[in-house]
């Protein structure tokens, strides 16, 4: 029995790896959609698409859970941070309009997927935002247990001004913000700034 629980978690550890290389993907211009770097007991996580404004295509969704998942056991806190001057534009829309329904479906599950490991994951997970956070990007901070945020940041829903209600990103709003500011950001499609 020990020699089986021994092979099984050598088994799981394994597929973690192969799982967390698979789901490196590699952009166009040869960047990981997502790294990890761990500095002592923090892993910062960063999100390093830039040319397409960190957008949460289910590439990004799965490399992002992938490097979560790796570092589950190893860090004492998580910090999510971006390259570039989007920390995340929401879901990429031009992915979205060219999908099939069942692409559509994977992206929305895999992004509930993200919010609730951020949500269930063993340690902190703070956001780290220096630029403009939307739509589920906007929910991605919102899913974190802290954000940290530069003078500059802002946050928007803007869904509602191309007529798509916000409303998966307004429940992480919802808990993080009060009722009021949730509504006039879901409503408005206004950003806020991080003050």
């Amino acid at each position: 029995t020990l020699y089986f629980q021994t092979f099984q978690h050598y088994f799981k550890q394994i597929n973690l790896r192969m799982l967390s290389l698979r789901h490196r993907l590699v952009t166009h211009t040869g960047r990981f959609l997502s790294t990890a770097e761990t500095v002592g007991n923090v892993t910062m996580v960063t999100l390093n698409n830039p040319a397409r404004r960190n957008a949460l295509s289910l590439e990004m969704l799965n490399s992002l859970i992938a490097n979560l998942e790796e570092h589950a056991g190893s860090a004492r806190v998580v910090v999510l941070r971006a390259a570039g001057p989007v920390f995340s534009s929401g879901h990429d829309l031009k992915e979205l309009a060219a999908s099939s329904t069942e692409t559509r479906g994977a992206v929305f599950s895999r992004c509930n997927d993200l919010m609730l490991l951020v949500n269930t994951y063993p340690v902190p997970v703070l956001a780290s935002v220096d630029g403009l956070a939307t739509a589920a990007g906007c929910q991605l901070v919102a899913a974190a247990q802290m954000a940290i945020c530069s003078d500059r940041s802002k946050f928007a829903t803007p869904g509602v001004n191309i007529g798509l209600f916000c409303s998966t990103p307004g429940v992480q709003l919802g808990r993080a913000v009060n009722r009021k500011l949730a509504m006039d950001m879901l409503l408005t499609g206004e950003p806020i700034s991080a003050q």
